[in-house]
């Protein structure tokens, strides 16, 4: 990889029975591990931060679906606007947009997204909870390659992620 490895999540998310997690704070990164060393039957990779994250409010019911790799973190009363989806470290930018917009009277959800495999090996029902189809409007928020998003957002959502490398100090 280069300095810049934008591309390196994206890959080891589509290696045949590799399942990758990037958790958002010590709470993910603590299911992810105990999933990793649990697993049997493949490969697991653990993308972590460095940064100092804030770790986040869950409820018992969210603290069990962590492990299914998608989850509602924040929810609105109702059926919501937008949904937001984030992985790792960018979950705080999903947040703290959720937070802006449901000041604004906004419908809003954030869901935290550590394993995409996970949630993909969850039954409809539970990932249509997650992810209701009637809820177009949604935004993918990732600090790498964007292109992988769009399952999730379809192609009326936006994601917020990389398309070139970026921009290094003067020669």
């Amino acid at each position: 990889p280069t300095h810049q490895p934008v591309e390196q999540v994206a890959s080891l998310r589509v290696t045949p029975n590799m399942s990758t997690w990037r958790p958002c704070d010590q709470v993910e990164s603590a299911i992810a591990w105990k999933y990793g060393v649990e697993r049997q039957d493949g490969p697991t990779a653990l993308i972590l931060s460095r940064q100092n994250l804030a770790q986040q409010e869950r409820t018992e019911e969210q603290l069990a679906n962590v492990a299914r790799g998608g989850y509602v973190l924040k929810d609105c009363a109702g059926q919501p606007e937008l949904i937001f989806i984030a992985t790792g470290s960018e979950v705080e930018l999903a947040v703290a947009a959720y937070e802006k917009l449901t000041a604004e009277g906004v419908k809003a959800r954030v869901v935290s997204m550590p394993s995409t495999d996970a949630f993909d090996r969850q039954d409809a029902a539970y990932r249509e909870t997650v992810l209701p189809k009637a809820v177009s409007a949604r935004v993918a928020i990732e600090a790498g390659i964007a292109d992988y998003w769009f399952k999730y957002v379809g192609l009326n959502g936006a994601i917020v992620g990389m398309t070139t490398f970026g921009e290094s100090a003067p020669a």
